[in-house]
């Protein structure tokens, strides 16, 4: 408990999945929690404040950390978790389909990282996580633009960790594996399926096992960690 006590966080995508279970956990350890989603939410637990927005948007990005910063005077954690997905390969996507992954998964992390940094220079530290994939380090066929999307956060997060590691604003991804969620619910049973039976530990992940790693990566524990790559996956990359 109160790992992230007096810290205020910013999570997007935290409507349900692993965006809320960050949210939730990041609450629990004393942080005063801004989650965000596109669609409305009002169940949340006490600590939490909600907001909508899209993350795709950038006039919403700047008057989201304004607020927060006339508010609470401080940012000391983003969450980019907000994406989605979609399954088409290379050669079956339609410029609207590869556009619409582009924003939410590509440009919404750089529009978060960007709208934050200024004031985490100012104060001279910060924890940004970007969550990517084990598909931002690895390809199964299909779904092309989410493989582009999630690897380009990979090397995004790489970047600002290395722009940045010398005024006190950390930069780290999170790769999680197949983890049960109402996003991998809707998936065809047998991608599921195959997913699972290629994870070494034979199960799927819970939304609380990526949560404990960015708490991690939230908190002066992990000070000395930056452009890394959290791999929360049950051995999948190991392979």
């Amino acid at each position: 408990m109160n790992r992230l006590n007096s810290k205020v966080a910013i999570v997007t995508g935290a409507g349900r999945g692993i965006g809320r279970a960050i949210a939730e956990m990041f609450a629990a350890e004393g942080a005063t929690v801004i989650a965000t989603s596109q669609s409305p939410h009002t169940d949340f637990a006490e600590g939490i404040t909600f907001v909508q927005q899209d993350v795709a948007e950038a006039e919403g990005w700047d008057s989201l950390v304004a607020g927060v910063l006339a508010e609470h005077g401080r940012v000391d954690v983003l969450v980019n978790n907000a994406g989605i997905i979609a399954y088409e390969p290379l050669h079956e996507l339609t410029p609207e389909d590869w556009n619409r992954v582009v924003a939410v998964n590509q440009t919404g992390v750089w529009l978060g990282m960007r709208s934050v940094i200024p004031s985490m220079l100012a104060q001279g530290s910060g924890s940004i996580i970007n969550v990517s994939s084990i598909w931002g380090n690895a390809a199964v066929g299909g779904a092309h633009a989410y493989h582009a999307t999630k690897g380009a956060v990979r090397n995004m997060s790489k970047n600002a960790a290395i722009t940045y590691a010398t005024q006190g604003v950390r930069v780290n991804s999170l790769h999680p594996g197949f983890i049960a969620t109402p996003l991998t619910d809707a998936q065809a049973p047998e991608v599921n399926e195959f997913v699972v039976g290629m994870t070494p530990m034979g199960r799927a992940g819970t939304p609380a096992e990526i949560a404990y790693g960015a708490v991690f990566l939230a908190s002066d524990e992990s000070s000395f960690v930056t452009g890394s790559e959290l791999v929360i996956d049950g051995g999948y990359l190991a392979q």
